[in-house]
């Protein structure tokens, strides 16, 4: 049992039950979006999802909360050995989702160290929520809410902390057939409203008693959203306009998510570069309300961008620019660690050793492919479950360095 595993269950056990505008990398793509399904349930959409809260009472109360810069959970440090499961299928939640795969991976993460676990509740935006040709947003479908209800319970009852990635920059992509509506959405503080009336504080209120559903990824690099043509080039300030209004939402709906957006490279993440797109001078530039800033920083690398931005694996976080005002993460890597020279190769294991010791406080390495069926996915988890292994040792204080093993 890790030392975050043993602080949990000293909690849970003393725990009393509560019933406008006017107007690509590795990551975060799937070779099955195309292909998925498609369709929109045909089931009652549910706007007022706070009034149908499941009864979550043993996991309300062990909340991660942020204080001297770091993540704390009952007084102790919590460094976030994660990685990256955004989905089984493509479009699970509202779709095909399956509780036994989500079961079985959250059983396997927790045996390997992790406590940490990134998933798009939404991923091209195509079922799920509710949203017409104008680019308004009534709701989301009750298959939609039933699905995260179970995902989110067998999250808690095997002690994996959930960041919800809310929509993908694959919501604007041209190929995708509601793409339309949602640029129609972003591009309007009207529809924006919208989607954050009946989709984002019904998703807070329904979730906030289930303190493992600790944080919300409002989209998952929205870089390609204002950067591609094929999805709509959008200005930086129509995109603010949603993180504003919706990190002021969650603030204000919750008693302790946190929030933050899983930009796909530090390019527009940094003032050291084009512009810290998520700083609270420029969301509270777009939206005049104290509640709009951003809890944490979540950064995006992959070997590509080494020749322009460096790497956080060979940088602390504030050489490679990151605000370090805020605890830092970094929400994506690839599963095989960094090969960008001879001199920087590192494993993905001695990543998250190394972003550990140089002041980032958490790793979520990228999967997406079934991880038990699929030989890709098979892959990745036999290079990422190497990272919790090290992990559970280094924050038991039982991990010997391979050089000092030798050595003795």
């Amino acid at each position: 049992m890790n030392k975050i595993t043993r602080i949990l269950a000293a909690l849970l056990t003393g725990c009393v039950l509560l019933t406008g505008c006017g107007n690509s990398g590795e990551s975060s793509t799937s070779d099955s979006g195309t292909s998925s399904d498609t369709s929109v349930s045909d089931n009652t959409s549910s706007g007022d999802a706070d009034t149908q809260q499941p009864e979550l009472g043993p996991y309300d109360g062990a909340n991660i909360y942020i204080e001297d810069n770091t993540f704390k959970l009952a007084g102790e440090e919590v460094w976030l050995t994660g990685m990256n499961v955004p989905w089984q299928k493509w479009d699970d939640f509202g779709g095909g989702y399956n509780a036994d795969y989500w079961q079985d991976v959250f059983a396997m993460m927790n045996e390997k160290g992790f406590n940490s676990c990134r998933i798009w509740i939404n991923c091209s935006g195509n079922n799920g929520v509710e949203i017409d040709e104008r680019g308004n947003v009534s709701g989301a479908t009750e298959k939609h809410w039933q699905d995260l209800d179970s995902l989110f319970t067998l999250a808690a009852e095997n002690e994996i902390y959930i960041m919800a990635t809310l929509m993908s920059f694959d919501h604007f992509k041209d190929e995708n057939y509601k793409h339309t509506r949602w640029r129609a959405m972003v591009q309007d503080t009207e529809k924006i409203d919208s989607y954050i009336e009946n989709y984002v504080i019904p998703f807070c209120k329904r979730y906030d008693s289930n303190d493992y559903v600790w944080s919300i990824d409002l989209i998952n690099e929205p870089d390609w959203v204002h950067e591609n043509a094929e999805c709509g080039q959008i200005s930086w300030d129509c995109l603010g306009d949603y993180f504003a209004r919706a990190c002021a939402a969650i603030h204000e709906n919750t008693d302790d998510m946190l929030v933050t957006i899983g930009f796909g490279m530090i390019k527009y993440n940094s003032a050291k570069h084009e512009g810290d797109y998520s700083s609270d001078k420029f969301l509270q530039s777009r939206y005049d309300n104290e509640n709009a800033f951003i809890d944490f920083t979540s950064v995006h690398y992959y070997d590509w961008q080494y020749q322009w931005f460096s790497c956080p694996f060979v940088a602390t976080a504030e050489e490679f620019g990151i605000d370090i005002s805020k605890p830092r993460v970094v929400g994506e890597c690839s599963h095989e660690g960094i090969k960008v020279s001879r001199k920087d190769v590192k494993p993905i294991e001695d990543c998250y050793e190394w972003a550990y010791n140089n002041g980032w406080n958490g790793v979520m390495a990228w999967t997406d492919r079934d991880l038990f069926s699929s030989n890709d996915g098979k892959e990745q988890w036999a290079c990422v479950q190497l990272a919790g292994e090290r992990m559970t040792a280094i924050l038991n204080g039982t991990y010997t360095p391979a050089e000092e093993s030798e050595a003795a």
